[in-house]
């Protein structure tokens, strides 16, 4: 199953970084955040991807181009220009580039990539958001239901302390940034049907997360998979520093390869 990343946004609330770089290449631990999500996927074996370029797609392009020999041991013998290649790390990627416009929406991004999908499901998710999520489970879910759509539901961290409140105003306890208020949101790691891009009608000015999904959820076509362990989307400075701390600090749990 191929695994297809959004990953041409602008990320204007991380514009201290994507004013040089797409956000997905912001990175963590010195590696693109996308390279985490695809050691994700990769770890439970999916290993075909197909990445969704707009902004500043060629700095993508060319992470991935010098990938291998970035990743290798090699002998540079400049007099003969040729290049020996010693100790590979490189992962077993395939990755499918594809130029989805700069200014697409989500859901036009997804339909030019329809070609390099044939008639065979896929996975689909956004360039910005890691978590310990069991992909093979989420898979075997998809493939039992028959539905046309599975989205991972999580429920994110408050941004705030939360305070239990006596009628005399007395502060009996206090939680700092408690998980969810018992909504479930959608947080990416999906599973489509090809039947998905049918639902997808106005071209590159259609957002994914409006009318396709809302209409295949009011047709009775999506499930969600509950996820209830670590989840993080990166949007904003903040987000970016605390998984870099996650990371220094040796207890990133995104991270099961």
């Amino acid at each position: 199953m191929k695994v297809v990343l959004l990953a041409g946004g602008l990320g204007t609330r991380l514009s201290e970084e994507t004013v040089l770089k797409p956000k997905p290449m912001v990175e963590i631990g010195g590696m693109p955040i996308l390279w985490h999500i695809m050691k994700i996927y990769s770890s439970h074996g999916f290993n075909d991807f197909v990445v969704c370029l707009g902004y500043k797609g060629y700095v993508i392009k060319e992470f991935f181009s010098n990938y291998f020999l970035h990743k290798s041991d090699v002998t540079i013998d400049l007099k003969n220009n040729s290049v020996e290649i010693h100790d590979s790390q490189a992962e077993p990627w395939k990755i499918t580039l594809v130029d989805t416009g700069n200014e697409s929406m989500t859901g036009g991004r997804i339909k030019r990539i329809q070609p390099y999908i044939a008639n065979e499901p896929f996975m689909l998710t956004y360039g910005d958001g890691v978590g310990n999520i069991d992909i093979k489970k989420l898979a075997a879910y998809h493939a039992q239901h028959g539905k046309l759509c599975t989205v991972t539901s999580v429920q994110p961290s408050g941004r705030f302390g939360s305070l239990n409140l006596s009628p005399e105003n007395d502060v009996r306890s206090f939680l700092e940034k408690p998980k969810g208020d018992g909504s479930w949101i959608n947080g990416g790691y999906m599973v489509c049907e090809p039947a998905v891009f049918d639902f997808i009608k106005d071209g590159d000015s259609t957002v994914w997360e409006k009318e396709p999904m809302e209409k295949i959820a009011a047709s009775g076509e999506m499930k969600a998979f509950k996820h209830e362990g670590f989840w993080r989307p990166m949007d904003t400075l903040k987000d970016k520093h605390d998984l870099n701390e996650m990371w220094d600090s040796g207890n990133s749990p995104w991270k099961i390869w």
